[in-house]
């Protein structure tokens, strides 16, 4: 399951993400407490609160004291706000500049993508 090119605990915290946001937990939905995540993929622990306590500090996750974690009635709408903001950052951004560099009109990428999405309807 794991990469070696990235920290496990970030994997994980990516992982809860996405399992968020393709619906396969759902908000108020109770997540694996950290000692069962570390015992279903033969980890530390402490790797696990990490990526736990990263999703709570986001806003992800919520913890209900003697309970479990949770995920948040809003991460859902976080997360797919904290991806665009780095879409439009990593993405959006570098091709605006480039296309300044070529001397494209923004008005031309944006008939651009228009006819693209006219062309997939």
């Amino acid at each position: 399951m794991f990469d070696d090119g990235t920290p496990i605990y970030r994997q994980i915290a990516d992982q809860i993400k996405a399992e968020i946001m393709n619906g396969s937990l759902e908000p108020g939905g109770k997540v694996m407490s950290t000692n069962q995540y570390a015992a279903f993929y033969q980890i530390n622990p402490a790797t696990a609160q990490k990526a736990f306590r990263e999703l709570v500090d986001e806003g992800v996750l919520y913890k209900q004291r003697g309970v479990g974690m949770f995920v948040a009635d809003d991460a859902r709408e976080r997360l797919a706000a904290d991806f665009r903001e780095r879409f439009f950052e990593r993405v959006l951004a570098p091709l605006v500049q480039e296309a300044r560099q070529a001397g494209i009109p923004l008005t031309a990428i944006i008939d651009y993508l228009q006819n693209q999405e006219g062309a997939r309807k």
